[in-house]
């Protein structure tokens, strides 16, 4: 019986090991192994997820990193902003709030000698708010906030202000942005929470939503851009 017992013991342990891990999969960091705190709401987003993602994000930028500025809001596990840096983007600025997971990406920065990663510990939307007005525009904006707290609806307003003409945001959401809600009142809802923006991939993965957007244009906007 002892000999059991410590057998299931061993095997517990690695299991939970394993499930606070998620690895980079592409880029200079290929395999790198990121450990993720315990903290309400912070899902990392999911190996297949992210190579669905990167791999839209790849045909958008053309495979071509050199010079792209990324923003990765409510970075958590920094699983989505570190995989950014690993394939060569200039810069990526990372935000989160939770001090234990800022404390972690902070190691993780110092692991893998990631000088093109900026850390910022804030609250994602008073962040967004403060940079507006700067020069430097985002290519790539990622959004993973928390759910069921009417995130989007708050920060995606703002985030516009951020994107470069021709960039874009990634947005993780417990409901699809590409399909009518069903009944009138969620469908406004959704048509108000994506007015100024253009859905340009959708996908689902299990219980998750996940969405590539780009602003809407103004033919005058368009006309400033090329000036």
């Amino acid at each position: 019986m002892k000999t059991n017992s410590k057998k299931k013991t061993v095997k517990t342990t690695v299991v939970k090991r394993q499930s606070h891990q998620v690895r980079i999969i592409g880029g200079a960091w290929k395999r790198s192994l990121l450990s993720v705190v315990d903290a309400e709401g912070l899902r990392p987003t999911p190996d297949r997820v992210r190579e669905t993602l990167f791999n839209w994000l790849n045909h958008l930028l053309h495979s071509n990193w050199t010079g792209v500025h990324c923003l990765d809001l409510f970075a958590g596990s920094g699983a989505l902003g570190f995989e950014a840096a690993s394939r060569g983007a200039a810069q990526v600025i990372m935000v989160e709030a939770h001090t234990p997971a800022y404390k972690q990406l902070e190691q993780v920065k110092d692991k893998l000698q990631a000088s093109q990663c900026k850390l910022l510990r804030a609250d994602a939307l008073k962040a967004v708010e403060s940079m507006a007005n700067q020069p430097q525009k985002m290519d790539v904006i990622f959004l993973d906030p928390p759910f069921e707290q009417d995130w989007l609806g708050r920060i995606l307003p703002a985030c516009a202000q951020l994107l470069s003409p021709k960039g874009c945001i990634y947005v993780e959401s417990e409901f699809s942005l590409a399909e009518p809600a069903g009944d009138e009142a969620a469908n406004e809802k959704l048509a108000k929470l994506l007015s100024g923006w253009q859905l340009i991939r959708a996908d689902k993965a299990g219980s998750v939503y996940f969405h590539i957007l780009q602003r809407n244009i103004l033919p005058h906007e368009a006309h400033e851009n090329q000036a």
